[in-house]
Order: structure tokens, then sequence, then C-alpha cells
């Protein structure tokens, strides 16, 4: 599997993984949906996540994690799948507040997004359903515990 991530950090907030993690995390999720994929991942503060959530989601807040696909017209050979955009100190929060590792938190809103990248949703619940067992099994490949054991909500 050939993966191609720009790693765009915005965010001067602390435990931010390393490229290779995230490498790790994204191969992870793609495996048996993509042979080939580039993206980029922008680790962003506060201000940038709420802006961007309120401009493309009409949600006036920061939020952990944002999915942007890139849907490449048919006659366009393409493997950029698109964008993620992650509140770094929102990231953290979080995994404080749920009492989860920092590291597990990151792996698992780089999953959820990547599946959102490839088309999955969560607004009927027979789709969240379906996108958390992917979620699980995903990060239970990858050793980290199921997110949703500690009601998580990402």
């Amino acid at each position: 599997m050939t993966v191609e991530i720009d790693i765009q950090r915005v965010s001067d907030a602390p435990e931010q993984p390393a490229a290779k993690q995230y490498k790790k995390w994204v191969k992870a999720a793609l495996s048996g949906h993509r042979q080939q994929a580039e993206l980029t991942i922008r680790l962003v503060d506060e201000a940038e996540s709420r802006q961007l959530n309120r401009e493309y989601r009409g949600r006036d807040k920061a939020t952990n994690v944002l999915s942007f696909p890139f849907d490449a017209p048919a006659y366009v050979d393409s493997h950029l799948l698109g964008d993620l955009v992650i509140c770094a100190p929102l990231v953290r929060r979080e995994a404080q507040e749920q009492g989860k590792s920092v590291e597990a938190h990151w792996a698992h809103l780089v999953v959820h997004g990547i599946l959102h990248l490839l088309g999955m949703d969560h607004q009927a619940d027979r789709e969240a359903r379906e996108m958390e067992r992917l979620e699980v099994e995903i990060l239970a490949r990858l050793g980290i515990p199921d997110p949703y054991t500690e009601n998580e909500s990402a």
C-alpha cells in the first residue's frame, strides 16, 4: 500500500504524533479499501477549527476532526483522498476528560476521519453502528482499546 501524507502543523499544541504514526493509522483505516492514497492532515488550534466548522457545517464551535473528501471527476485518474483537519488542543483535552491515552484518541480520530473520506457517515443509526464497528475493528488491529466503551463521541 502506498500512502502519501502532507502533514501541516499549524498548532503548537503538545503531544502531536510523529508522521510515521499518522501513516500507520491511515494505512490501517484504508486496508481493504484502497491500495494508493494521497491526503493532507492539517493540525490546527481551536480558532481555525471553529471557523472551518462554522463555515462548512454551520456549527459555531471547535470540533475534533473535520473531513473534506476529494471527489474527482470520472475522467481524472487521482489517488487524492482529501483532507483531514484535526484540532490538536481539543484532542488532548478530550483524551484527558475521557480518561484515554492521547495517542489512542489521536489514532481513533484519524481512523474516524479516514472512514469519512472513504464516504462513510454516522447520521443514521445503522450507518453509525457500522462505522463504529469498523473503527473498533481497525483500532483493535492496532492494539488500541474500543473507544466507545468509554462513551466517546467523535
